[in-house]
């Protein structure tokens, strides 16, 4: 492991390095960049990183096919369609993401929106100021998103959660576009009920190996803990806003630096 300072030069550096516009085009953060209204921006945002698994060329254009059955108006498209405008999503297909998924997913989208404020609502619930992290925020909204009673027992694992061990990292990944705010233009931080110091840093197989090597991760599985641990020794470097360095960490495995 390289020494403290050298550690913390290398990961702001990189994060500096990492975190700039021409990150966007050819990442899932590209589509929620397409909208400016925070609903737009968060609903598609969602989507695009439960779809975000895969080749990133291939998880774009599968999330551009979604929006496009959604006019590219998501907020309008969840809160007013009828049945008959479901009718196309049953053909959707993304990996064992399927139109069974996809419909439910219009369902609870839209009972999130009319019945518990929206998806910021949902997520920041059950999370008081002086939690360490978002952990109770990812189980409630869990629960929220399985309420309805024609949930599909097969649409839940595309939900991840904490109580199930998962490293939840697309919902993570997710929370750090909504949550982090910098002049950067990447991340949106167009929510405010949520800390940045209280996000936990997605951990894909990228950052997963880069923060092995630097000796950020000691812990074998690839778990919520694991991915807890992780975000604990980047709060060293930077306690308000630890997972910055996911830029960093991810930028370094991607692109072949480490």
């Amino acid at each position: 492991m390289l020494p403290f300072e050298e550690l913390r030069t290398l990961l702001d550096e990189k994060y500096i390095y990492f975190n700039r516009p021409n990150f966007i085009p050819n990442d899932p953060v590209s589509i929620p960049h397409k909208f400016s209204q925070k609903e737009d921006i968060e609903i598609a945002g969602f989507l695009a990183a439960i779809l975000a698994w895969g080749q990133r060329k291939t998880i774009i254009n599968k999330c551009n096919e979604l929006l496009e059955l959604m006019d590219y108006a998501p907020h309008q498209f969840i809160t007013s369609f009828e049945s008959q405008d479901l009718i196309p999503f049953e053909n959707f297909k993304h990996r064992t993401f399927n139109g069974t998924d996809c419909l439910y997913f219009m369902e609870s989208l839209r009972n999130i929106y009319k019945k518990h404020d929206g998806l910021e609502g949902v997520f920041s619930k059950n999370i008081d100021e002086n939690d360490s992290s978002i952990e109770k925020g990812l189980i409630h909204f869990r629960e929220v998103f399985f309420e309805l009673e024609d949930s599909p027992s097969r649409t839940t694992k595309h939900i991840a959660s904490p109580i199930k061990k998962s490293a939840c990292k697309r919902i993570n990944m997710y929370l750090r576009w909504m949550v982090r705010k910098d002049n950067k233009g990447v991340d949106f931080g167009i929510w405010n009920k949520i800390q940045p110091s209280q996000l936990v840093c997605p951990c894909d197989v990228h950052v997963e190996r880069v923060a092995r090597k630097l000796g950020l991760i000691q812990l074998p599985k690839p778990n919520w803990n694991m991915a807890l641990e992780l975000t604990d020794n980047l709060k060293r470097f930077d306690p308000i806003d630890p997972v910055k360095y996911d830029f960093s960490l991810f930028g370094l495995g991607v692109e072949g630096f480490m």
